[in-house]
């Protein structure tokens, strides 16, 4: 258009101009764009719907025998990160080790003399597939959640279930093992959805943000050599929230320890 076209778009006043500049710059100085930072969902996990299914018992009275080993790879971290109150899942829920760390709310029937009470478990292991005759997913409950919601005599009993948020004291556990060409990291204490879908290592220098894979249960490994930086890994739930560990690991970081971040989800 001509400069005389009663169309043509006169240039923004000073003040005006000065306003939209320094939205500008706000914008791409806001955190997570300049930086790179991971968008982050906010808010909490909530609870699902009531499900029917069925609960049985392993291990001793005490917790005995369900503390030392399992299909989740927790170990050791058993009993320091998750106590007695366990459970192994059936295969469904277990879901080849992406449903290892989620917390169920579990509710007995009253006539197996668990009066309608409820106990909340971790999954930390694999249960045999459901039992036939019996209704929905099978949970082989530790004995002491068992005897939360049932008699001992009882044996197998219907129960209800859903998946609740996880309540963690303290931080993200990160535990590594292995050597420099073959790195394996146990992720435990996770709060919220609880379970671990996808996790990422970064150096602090040469190391750019590198995926992990699952070696099974919430075993993660690499191949990339992860000596002699600072890490930082970043954590994926199954509500896709996720949260990030800066410098959980200092340079001087070694295999066999575990380090825990100052923050959860």
């Amino acid at each position: 258009m001509s400069a005389g076209s009663p169309w043509t778009m006169a240039p923004p006043p000073p003040l005006l101009a000065s306003l939209l500049l320094a939205a500008g710059l706000a914008l791409l100085l806001a955190p997570g764009v300049a930086e790179g930072k991971p968008h982050v969902n906010h808010g909490k996990f909530k609870d699902g719907p009531w499900t029917v299914g069925h609960a049985t018992f392993y291990g001793g009275r005490d917790g005995s025998g369900t503390t030392d080993g399992g299909a989740c790879g927790f170990k050791d971290a058993l009993a320091k990160d998750y106590g007695a109150l366990t459970a192994a899942v059936s295969p469904a829920l277990y879901s080849e080790g992406a449903g290892c760390g989620a917390c169920f709310e579990v509710k007995g029937p009253e006539e197996a003399g668990g009066a309608n009470k409820s106990v909340v478990v971790t999954a930390t292991n694999q249960a045999p597939p459901p039992v036939s005759g019996q209704k929905g997913e099978h949970f082989d409950l530790t004995m002491p959640a068992f005897l939360q919601i049932a008699e001992e005599k009882a044996g197998i009993v219907p129960i209800s279930y859903r998946r609740v948020a996880c309540v963690r004291q303290g931080g993200i556990r990160y535990t590594i093992t292995g050597n420099k060409n073959y790195n394996m990291v146990m992720v435990t204490n996770v709060g919220g959805e609880g379970d671990v879908v996808g996790l990422s290592v970064k150096g602090n220098k040469r190391v750019k943000w590198t995926p992990m894979k699952r070696s099974w249960g919430q075993l993660w490994t690499t191949e990339v050599d992860l000596t002699g930086e600072s890490l930082t890994y970043r954590v994926m739930t199954g509500d896709h929230r996720k949260a990030t560990s800066w410098h959980v690991m200092p340079r001087d970081w070694q295999f066999g320890k575990t380090y825990q971040a100052a923050k959860n989800f």
